[in-house]
């Protein structure tokens, strides 16, 4: 694996340790020592998706995992990971897991 390869890799972690604050793209490619327009290129080579992408599918994922795992208001959830307001987070939600939340939170218990 080359450098900039492991450089994608090395911030992946980094960017689920913080996917409960707002993450934005320049944010995340100052954090890998590249401009933000080069890192958004070599992230979307590795990981074959853009960088917006990848962290919207992230934070899908963990609030799929507080829908599943915790009481949360899908509210509370929603504004957790960042999303502007639970009409946002619903219809993301629901295009991604093909259930809106209270649904797919019944479904999972």
């Amino acid at each position: 694996m080359d450098f900039q390869q492991e450089t994608v890799d090395d911030i992946l972690p980094w960017i689920d340790e913080h996917i409960g604050l707002p993450l934005h793209i320049q944010d995340v490619a100052a954090r890998s020592g590249y401009s933000k327009w080069y890192f958004q290129r070599l992230f979307r080579q590795r990981m074959n998706q853009t960088l917006g992408s990848y962290i919207r599918e992230r934070r899908l994922y963990y609030a799929s995992q507080d829908l599943a795992l915790t009481e949360l208001t899908v509210l509370d959830i929603a504004l957790r990971y960042g999303f502007e307001s639970q009409q946002s987070f619903t219809r993301l939600f629901t295009r991604y897991f093909k259930a809106p939340p209270a649904r797919w939170r019944r479904t999972q218990r």
